[in-house]
């Protein structure tokens, strides 16, 4: 029996270090390897973060970046999430639509990219979120954003009934249309404007969703007044700092709550859905609490 060599396996450069190459015969090769590597794809839309030297070539890195990848709309990030609309700061350098469309788990999202964040990291979460709710349950979401949660409790053998509050005009458009691409309008009930101010059927609600960064803690007390007399889940999302150790998130949450007379009815839970910029990762704290 004759054995056969193994193929030699090529190694094809990444779409960055082709960027790279054509940046190289243009702006020189040090100039160009400070483009860094890492990118977000959303549909045929594409955000890069990029040193501010390279800031006088975004013609060149949007063109080269477009016919690497195939996209439509190229965006560079300006600077950091701004209010508490948390509004991302993009520049457009190549192309011009900047709606896109993403499917993740069978769930489809409409945004527009550069007025709307969708962070990647999070899919994990949403997908264990949905896997969490039980048949029949009510849930209210009080940061509900374009439907980043609302939708994967909301699909087919879920929650009986969504409630989404959500602030942003512009995330209350895409929320809609989402809710209606997946088809999941019979299950949603959309409520514009601010979830400390909106009226919400107080001790009528499984489980509420406090989706929101820096911190949700604030929240634990409307989430509490909204939660069965029986008692439910609050999903409390927050940044913690890494040499801290997680108990820390649950000690605050659970404070929070005795402070409006709520007690857990077992053991929080934390979970660490993603880094968060250096030395910090963002957390939730799964904690199940029964009323005053």
């Amino acid at each position: 029996m004759t054995e056969r060599a193994a193929p030699l396996r090529r190694n094809h450069p990444s779409p960055a270090e082709r960027v790279r190459r054509r940046l190289s015969a243009m702006v020189g090769a040090a100039l160009a390897r400070e483009m860094p590597s890492g990118y977000h794809r959303f549909g045929r839309v594409l955000i890069l973060q990029r040193p501010a030297t390279l800031a006088p070539y975004d013609d060149l890195l949007g063109e080269a970046w477009r016919k690497e990848l195939g996209v439509e709309t190229v965006l560079v990030k300006s600077g950091p999430v701004e209010g508490e609309l948390r509004t991302p700061r993009l520049r457009c350098i190549a192309g011009d639509r900047t709606e896109t469309e993403v499917v993740e788990h069978g769930v489809r999202w409409r945004f527009a990219a550069a007025r709307i964040m969708f962070a990647i990291g999070n899919r994990a979460e949403r997908r264990r979120l949905g896997a969490l709710v039980a048949p029949g349950e009510r849930v209210a979401d009080l940061f509900a954003g374009i439907g980043y949660f609302t939708i994967p409790v909301a699909l087919p053998g879920r929650a009986s009934s969504v409630w989404a509050v959500e602030k942003n005009p512009v995330s209350v458009r895409y929320l809609r249309e989402n809710i209606a691409l997946n088809g999941v309008e019979d299950r949603v009930t959309v409520v514009p404007g601010d979830n400390r101010t909106v009226e919400l059927p107080r001790g009528s609600f499984d489980r509420v969703v406090l989706g929101y960064l820096p911190s949700a803690v604030p929240w634990v007390p409307r989430a509490v007044e909204l939660l069965s007399p029986h008692g439910g889940w609050v999903h409390v999302h927050l940044v913690g700092d890494v040499r801290v150790p997680v108990s820390n998130a649950a000690a605050l949450v659970e404070a929070r709550a005795a402070s409006v007379g709520a007690r857990a009815l077992e053991p929080f839970a934390v979970r660490v859905v993603k880094p968060y910029g250096p030395g910090r990762n963002h957390l939730v704290v799964d904690a199940r609490l029964r009323p005053s």
